[in-house]
């Protein structure tokens, strides 16, 4: 069952390294995903499945000890998904699922195993959501900690250049994330979402699975666009 989750957005940026002068701007987006881990911790999990956009089609699992790097955009920094298990992964971690071990590195999560699952963005919302639900099901206390962006059109110079419909798209998807409104992820446009360039729309519909009948309780820590792409934290518990 799903005791807790974490929702954050993946952008490289959050790692200071690769945004260099522009790293203060995000200070408070990576406070507020900070604080959304240590409610994980507190839930004491039997296992935290980290869930991400993977550019692949479908789904791929990434098994604790995988590693990922950010020398692609430009600097020497490499992670690992939790405790160095001493097994060689056969693939590297895609970049959403790099951030949240960096992420979990810089709380020094030591509470529980930890995998990783990487979403394909055309995952049907069906198929999410059955996904969802078998995370759930595997242990007693399972945990998650959800990454992705919503739009990335809502000003001009945005990545996806400005959309009217970014500004209540994002809203909504605070909203929901904020209240743990299952049945209103569950229901997300994802032809829209993927108009818009949304890449939390399938990682947050597998949360939405997982977290049916969970009764969780959710609170929105952070929610802002600095450079035109929605970033939102949250916290379930």
């Amino acid at each position: 069952m799903l005791v807790a989750a974490a929702v954050c957005p993946c952008p490289p940026l959050l790692v200071p390294e690769v945004a260099a002068g522009a790293a203060p701007e995000l200070e408070a987006a990576r406070a507020a995903c900070t604080d959304a881990l240590g409610v994980l911790a507190a839930a004491r999990p039997d296992r935290l499945v980290v869930i991400g956009p993977a550019e692949q089609s479908g789904r791929g699992m990434h098994a604790e000890g995988a590693r990922g790097s950010f020398r692609g955009f430009g600097v020497e920094v490499d992670v690992r998904l939790g405790r160095d298990t001493g097994v060689a992964a056969e693939h590297t971690l895609p970049t959403s699922l790099a951030v949240a071990a960096w992420l979990l590195a810089r709380t020094a999560w030591s509470d529980a195993p930890i995998e990783g699952l990487g979403v394909g963005e055309p995952l049907a919302a069906e198929r999410c959501i059955e996904v969802g639900r078998g995370i759930a099901a595997r242990d007693e206390r399972v945990a998650l900690l959800v990454m992705g962006d919503a739009s990335a059109c809502r000003t001009l110079k945005a990545p996806g250049y400005l959309d009217e419909r970014a500004a209540p798209f994002d809203a909504e998807v605070a909203r929901a994330l904020g209240a743990a409104d299952v049945a209103a992820l569950e229901a997300l446009d994802s032809d829209l979402a993927y108009e818009l360039k949304a890449s939390g729309r399938a990682p947050w519909q597998v949360l939405a699975g997982a977290a049916e009948g969970a009764g969780l309780g959710g609170e929105l820590l952070y929610e802002d666009a600095p450079y035109g792409v929605g970033y939102v934290v949250a916290a379930w518990s």
